[in-house]
């Protein structure tokens, strides 16, 4: 249960890590991401040691994967739209 455990944690930051590689700029701060990583990854393989029971490592560490992928997506700001130029109001 321990390399379990440890194996989704990392899992977990690796993801995190991703994601700050490939979304620099539309995420928060680096630390919340990767406690949100670290996080994830601890609560889905939680999840899925629960439901499953010991002995389904592999299966036990996607569901961390998942649950740590979704947890990540709902983290990025949306992309700051270019602004137009305005019309007047007299015209």
């Amino acid at each position: 249960m321990l390399v379990e455990a440890v194996g989704a944690a990392a899992l977990g930051l690796v993801l995190a890590a991703l994601a700050l590689r490939r979304l620099p700029g539309r995420l928060p701060r680096p630390v919340l991401v990767h406690a949100t990583g670290g996080v994830g990854g601890l609560f889905g393989a939680f999840v899925a040691h629960s439901s499953l029971g010991p002995g389904h490592l592999p299966l036990s560490l996607l569901a961390a994967t998942a649950v740590t992928a979704a947890l990540l997506s709902l983290l990025p700001r949306p992309e700051a739209a270019p602004e137009r130029p305005r019309e007047s109001a007299t015209a």
